[in-house]
């Protein structure tokens, strides 16, 4: 069994220039401080992290690691400009070795890809919000429709 987390970034504030460019707001960075304060007891460790690159959620990032203790890490565009499709091949290459996986992203593909994998009705994530999954699968490259089970979210 393989256990993935998915997070969308913080509540971002508007910006003059690039949407790529958004960063979060003061209240989206108490929200995770508040998240990862709840998740702090759990003692969470993660072999790895996929991460969008833009500036939300590389600050979603820094603020989450304080409370998980996350292993080797990617920060692609991939997650930002991708679909479904994208997130999904994403995860299929993580190494089989690895056992969990966190990916912070964007909606609507990440509240997506919580109902593609778990075949639940769609949970909108709101900003900050996170969800665990338990996957029915011994390696990454199995992961797909329906092979996920939704734990929990968290706010």
């Amino acid at each position: 069994m393989k256990h993935l987390i998915l997070l969308r970034h913080g509540e971002a504030g508007f910006s003059d220039g690039l949407d790529f460019q958004r960063q979060l707001t003061s209240r989206g960075k108490e929200n995770l401080n508040r998240l990862g304060q709840s998740i702090q007891s759990d003692s969470l460790k993660v072999d790895f992290m996929y991460c969008s690159s833009s500036t939300r959620t590389r600050e979603t990032a820094e603020i989450i690691k304080k409370y998980i203790n996350v292993g080797a890490e990617v920060y692609t565009p991939e997650i930002y400009e991708g679909n479904l499709d994208t997130l999904i091949q994403l995860l299929e290459n993580t190494p089989k070795e690895l056992e969990s996986c966190i990916l912070i992203g964007h909606n609507p593909t990440i509240s997506l890809l919580i109902a593609h994998l778990t075949r639940a009705e769609y949970v909108g994530l709101q900003p900050g919000m996170m969800a665990k999954i338990d996957l029915e699968i011994s390696e990454w490259n199995m992961i797909g429709l329906g092979t996920g089970t939704l734990r929990e979210v968290i706010q």
